[in-house]
């Protein structure tokens, strides 16, 4: 269950970072995405390099 709350609000700070449609990401995307954004780097490109 925590695992599930976790992953939630990861998608949820995402979502406040301007990571538009995470749901279908995973958490370790998620997470790379959010150390791009959190260095500077543009949400939506943040999203594509972490989906490849």
């Amino acid at each position: 269950m925590a695992d599930r709350e976790n992953l939630h609000d990861l998608r949820k700070r995402a979502h406040q970072a301007g990571i538009e449609g995470n749901s279908k990401m995973s958490e370790q995307q998620l997470r790379n995405a959010m150390k791009r954004v959190d260095k500077g780097a543009d949400p939506m490109m943040a999203k594509q390099s972490a989906k490849k």
